[in-house]
Order: structure tokens, then C-alpha cells, then sequence
């Protein structure tokens, strides 16, 4: 199937590793070209060059305030336009409300909720009519994961964030979603499992709620994202998609 994504331009936050990453292999395999962004400068620069010639790397912290207008700025320097955004960033600390702290709150809202929010911002601003915002957020939008206290705090705002956006900038054209990840087998994931002393066992016992009975790959996750970020869902917005093997329940 073709999604139509050629030549059109991405932004993906997030993208050195993971489902950042997996997403922007998957847009690029399908003809788009895209910005993958990390903070660490040698980790954008190899991932940007395993993605090849369609891909640039732009070192950023989601929390500064003018990494937005560098990745928009990039995008048109290099390609000559910019289509849309997949904004992707990585979890907060784990631990229940005793173990986190103040600090560990703020350094998370500075840069999961509000350079989410940013990023959205400035990318509204500059995209036209067919432009499109995705938000990487989590299961925990609609049911709280134990010892994640901080995720479950923010993902839902954002959720309720990208819906009010979607409201606001869907007369323009410009469509807005969000994608809620299950169990995916990336590096995040991995560590939360390791956290008991069992990691099979924990895995084994995650997998017996999830009706597919296995984790998630990155690339099955990247296909999703790709999709809608593509014109051939342009009739979809406002919506939080689980990609989770069916283990959120209900509609």
C-alpha cells in the first residue's frame, strides 16, 4: 500500500533509539524524509547516517524552549518543507509517590509535558493545511501503571492536550493524534522488567493479560505511526490509538 509519503518531511523527536526510531526507519523506508532528534550529539549523528541520505540528525533537549524552532528551521533548510511531527520522549523516572521528588516532577513536567506542548505549538504554527501532530504517550493515558506515578501523572494531560489541539486546529486541515504503546520490546521496557528480580518472570505474567500473548516490536509500532502520520489517514484526528496488542479494554 502506498501511504504517500513521498518526499514529504517529518520531524521525529526522540528517534536515536527505541519507538522514536523504529517510526522514522518505517517513514523513510516509505519515501518521506525526516529530522530525528536526541540529546546526545554522536548518538543523533549515527542514527541520522544508519537512516541514510533522507534523514539529518539535530541534537535538542526536549525541555529547551527553542529546540521546536531549530527542528522546524532544519527541516526546511535541508528538505525544503515540513509536513509533520511525531513528538517522542522518554519515560520519567519510575517509582511510586514516596520515591520521587520534587525535582524529579519538575525536570519531568519541563520536559515530557511541556516541551511536548512546545513542540506542538511551534509546529501548528508552521504547518498548512495536511500537516499533522502525533503525541508518543503511553497505556497510562487510560489506566495508571503501577510504580510509573510520575508518567501516569502527565501522559493523561497531554491525551487531553492533543484532543483540545485537534479541536483548535482541525478547521486548518491540520489533523492531531496521540498513540498509546503497551508492552513494545524496546530498551524502556527492558528495564522496567529488570526491575524484578525475575525478568522472565514479570514478562511472562505481562504477556498473559495481553489477548496477542507477547510483547510488541518497534517496528510493529512504527508501521502505526507511520500510517497515521501519512496522508492516507486524513480523515483521522482527535484520536489516542493503542498499540498494545488488546490490552486496554473497552472502546
Amino acid at each position: 500500500m502506498d501511504l504517500g509519503l513521498k518526499d514529504r518531511v517529518y520531524v521525529v523527536t526522540g528517534a536515536t533509539r527505541g519507538l522514536g526510531n523504529a517510526t522514522a526507519r518505517e517513514l523513510v523506508a516509505d519515501g518521506a524524509k525526516v529530522v530525528v532528534t536526541g540529546r546526545d550529539a554522536k548518538t543523533v549523528a549515527d542514527a541520522a547516517e544508519a537512516l541514510g541520505p533522507d534523514a539529518v540528525g539535530v541534537a535538542v533537549d526536549n525541555a529547551d524552549p527553542d529546540a521546536a524552532g531549530r527542528l522546524v528551521a532544519a527541516a526546511r533548510e535541508r528538505f525544503g518543507r515540513f509536513d509533520g511531527i511525531l513528538v517522542s520522549v522518554g519515560g520519567p523516572p519510575a517509582g511510586f509517590l514516596a520515591d520521587t521528588t520534587d525535582e524529579q516532577w519538575q525536570a519531568a513536567f519541563e520536559s515530557v509535558f511541556l516541551g511536548a506542548v512546545r513542540m506542538a505549538r511551534t509546529a501548528v504554527a508552521e504547518l498548512g493545511e495536511g500537516g499533522v501532530v502525533g503525541l508518543v504517550l503511553s497505556g497510562s493515558v487510560r489506566e495508571p501503571i503501577a510504580g510509573l506515578t510520575i508518567s501516569n501523572g502527565l501522559r493523561p494531560g497531554l491525551a487531553g492536550f492533543a484532543k483540545s489541539l485537534a479541536d483548535e486546529v482541525g478547521p486548518r486541515g491540520i489533523r492531531v493524534f496521540g498513540l498509546l504503546p503497551g508492552r513494545i520490546d524496546t530498551d524502556r521496557v527492558r528495564e522496567l522488567d529488570g526491575l524484578s528480580a525475575d525478568p522472565r518472570a514479570t514478562r511472562t505474567a505481562s504477556e498473559s493479560r495481553i489477548p496477542l500473548r507477547r510483547y510488541g516490536t518497534p517496528e510493529e509500532f512504527g508501521r502505526t505511526a507511520a500510517f497515521l502520520l501519512s496522508p492516507s489517514a486524513s480523515y483521522l484526528t482527535g484520536l489516542m490509538v493503542p498499540v498494545d496488542g488488546g490490552a486496554l479494554r473497552g472502546f
